[in-house]
Formats: structure tokens, sequence, C-alpha cells
């Protein structure tokens, strides 16, 4: 089997600098392929020419990159199917490609992401394309809101991060059928309030020197609050109920994140959520009004059967039993949260952008872990058939978890009808 390596890696995954030939990952596959890939990197030039071709997504954030390949003027996609993604279990890399097969859902465009063992990602590039799309996974349910979040005000600071390509939201869809006012704000406003430096009391352990990170000085502490206060006197100002934000422009402008800040807005009752995810957001208060619980936004890592390892830099700090600081993943700085969940029943739901579908499912959270080449707070969720919904049918790449089952509710709240 002769197959084609394309590669999509993100520059703010420094430690993904490395020739992808070297890689453990791919050295393992090709063992088990008992052949070598073709390494075109990221030249696409020759793309749809071979007849055995992967797209490596090596790391989180390269999801504009792959539109800016083949989505010529802002077109829809023009890629021939079924669309082979690979993916490991590191630095975002499944994420990235959930967003980037939400997209190709969008347009019609099959595909799968091919995740797991090196034996089974051999056997599935040793198969026929027309093996490659199986039916749809059923795991995705037809909703029909009716203004739920009927007077809420939602802020988006900034614009959604260039990688949330599958995650548009029609403002004028979003009040007509959920009721919710969702209000722009400049990122010259949030970093105006930021060099106020200025924060209300609030009372956090002090730094802790981080297990994967570098240290953490302490003036990055006080700046990450001053994030939080920033946002506090925006919520203020704008009368909102929650928001998102752009929050990877701060990585440059205030050398820190927004992590902190949101694990205490969330914490404290709004709903906020970073990346500019305005679906993730409105899960998220979706959940808050009708199961009256904080929502954990994680990318979800790997699969390994039916074991799902979740993980995101911010978590509210109301959800976990204990935690402690680390820097922010893919930057290597700022101030990150490390927080463990309680083990127990879970429930994983997001609700699509076109607000005509969700995702709901109840699992069992099993396990918190803390590994580096991943994001800090890092849950493991037991669930049995998910994967086929993860690997072909995503609503995107963040997810909403709720600790406890929550399934029921979700489902009448969004007027989900069983046939």
């Amino acid at each position: 089997m002769n197959a084609t390596l394309y590669t999509l890696t993100s520059s703010l995954h420094t430690e993904m600098a490395d020739d992808v030939r070297r890689e453990p990952f791919i050295k393992n596959i090709e063992a088990a392929l008992g052949a070598d890939f073709e390494i075109a990197g990221a030249d696409f030039s020759k793309y749809g020419t071979r007849p055995c071709e992967l797209i490596y997504v090596r790391t989180g954030g390269t999801e504009g990159a792959f539109k800016a390949v083949f989505c010529k003027d802002g077109g829809k996609p023009c890629i021939p199917e079924p669309v082979r993604l690979l993916t490991s279990g590191k630095s975002n890399s499944l994420a990235a490609s959930m967003e980037i097969m939400s997209y190709l859902n969008l347009h019609g465009i099959k595909g799968e992401i091919l995740h797991g063992s090196p034996a089974y990602i051999a056997a599935r590039i040793r198969s026929s394309k027309d093996d490659t799309v199986p039916a749809d996974s059923g795991l995705v349910l037809n909703v029909h809101p009716d203004k739920i979040l009927q007077g809420q005000r939602l802020g988006v600071a900034g614009r959604p991060s260039d990688w949330l390509i599958s995650s548009d939201v029609d403002y004028a869809a979003a009040h007509d059928v959920l009721g919710v006012e969702l209000v722009d704000i400049g990122m010259e406003e949030l970093l105006d309030e930021i060099a106020a430096h200025s924060h209300p009391a609030v009372e956090v352990p002090p730094l802790n020197a981080p297990k994967f990170g570098n240290p953490i000085p302490a003036g990055d502490l006080d700046v990450a609050l001053d994030i939080y206060g920033a946002l506090l006197r925006i919520i203020a100002r704008h009368r909102l109920d929650g928001l998102t934000i752009r929050c990877f422009d701060l990585l440059g402008t205030v050398h820190n994140t927004g992590c902190m800040a949101l694990a205490l807005l969330n914490s404290q009752g709004y709903n906020a959520t970073c990346e500019g995810d305005v679906p993730a957001m409105l899960s998220m208060a979706v959940a808050r009004k009708f199961c009256n619980q904080s929502g954990f936004q994680a990318n979800l890592s790997s699969i390994d059967g039916d074991r799902l390892l979740f993980a995101h830099c911010t978590v509210p700090l109301s959800m976990v039993r204990r935690w402690v600081y680390d820097t922010h993943f893919e930057s290597g700085f700022g101030v990150a949260v490390h927080g463990e969940l309680p083990c127990g029943p879970a429930t994983i739901f997001k609700l699509a952008p076109d607000f005509n579908t969700a995702f709901i499912a109840e699992a069992e959270l099993m396990q918190n872990c803390y590994e580096g080449m991943l994001c800090r707070t890092q849950v493991i969720l037991k669930a049995e058939g998910l994967a086929p919904y993860f690997l072909r049918t995503p609503i995107g790449n963040h997810h909403v978890i709720l600790t406890g089952s929550y399934a029921s509710q979700l489902r009448d709240a969004l007027g989900f009808a069983q046939k």
C-alpha cells in the first residue's frame, strides 16, 4: 500500500516542529502497514492525483489552513471525497480534525477521521474508498428549540477564532429561534479595560510550580485577574448574561490568556467560553438555564474504545473538587487551570450552530488525568458507541461536559420528540 501523507501543522504548537518522518506515531503506522508513507508535507499542489491520500492534522489551530487550501475565494470546499483525516491523540489533533469534518459535513462532503491504534489505522488505510464512510451514526438529534433563551444577552468579544470554520452563527436566527441577543464587542474595548489594571477582590491560592509548563511569574497572575476584572466591567456595561472571547489574541497583546478569568466567571453564574465559540456559549447557556449547571467547554483529545479523553485549559472552579495553576498549553505561558472533576454520571452536550440539531449523550466520568502535550484540565469519560459520531458526524470540536445526568432535561428543553 503506497499512501501519500499531507500535513497540517500550526505554528502555535512548537512541540511539533520536528520532521513528521521521525514521529513515533507515524513510524508505528508505517510498521503496521508494512510500507513507508510518501510524504508530501504541506505541499497540496498534487492532492487528488494519487490513489491513497491522507491529510495528517498534526495539531490544533489548523482548520483555517485547511480552508485556505481547499476553499478558494471563500467558496464551497473543493476536494475529492471521501476525505481521510489522520489524527493522533496529542496537541489537539483530534479536535481540529473534528472541526474540519464538521465543516465538510455542512457542505455535503463525506469523509472520516482515522484515529486509534496503528493496526486499526493501517486497516482503514487498506480499505477501499467505498468502505471509508459508514452510514450516519444516528447520534445527532433533530431539535426544535422555541425561544428557550428569551431575554438573554450574550457578548462576542472579538470574533470567533479563525479555526472555528464550522461554528458560524447567524445572529438574527439566534434571536428568532432561541430568543437570545448576541452583542458584538470590539477587542479594543477589552484591551482598554485590561490596561486599567483593576479587578475586584477575589480569593485565589498563591501560585504553585506548574507540573508541565514554565514557572509562572507573580505578575502573570495579576494580569490574569485584570482580564477577569475587564470582562466583569464589560458584562455590566453591556448588560450581559455571559460572553465569549477571542482569547488567543491576548497571547500577543497582554502575554496572557483568559483561562483564569473564564474559570471565575463561570463559577459566578455567567456563561463564558473561549476562542470566540458562540455555539459552545449557547450550549452552556441552555445547560445553565435548564440543568442549573456550569459546563466544562472541552476538546476531545483521544478515543480508546468507549473511553473518551477531553481536555481544556479552563474549567469552572465551581465544578472541580481541587485545582492548581499551570501555564497555557499551546503558548507555554499565562495562567491556566488544571482542575479535577468529581467522578460519576456526566452528560456531553452540543447545540449545532443552526440550532436544528444537537448531540446529547450520558456518560460516566471515570478518571482525572494530567499529561503533557494536552490542555491542562483532563477527564476520561466512558460511554459506549459514541466514536462514530465524533469521527464522522461531529458538531464542531468543542463540546460541553456537565457533571450529572441531564440528557432528559436537555432533550425536553430543546423540543426533541422521539419518533
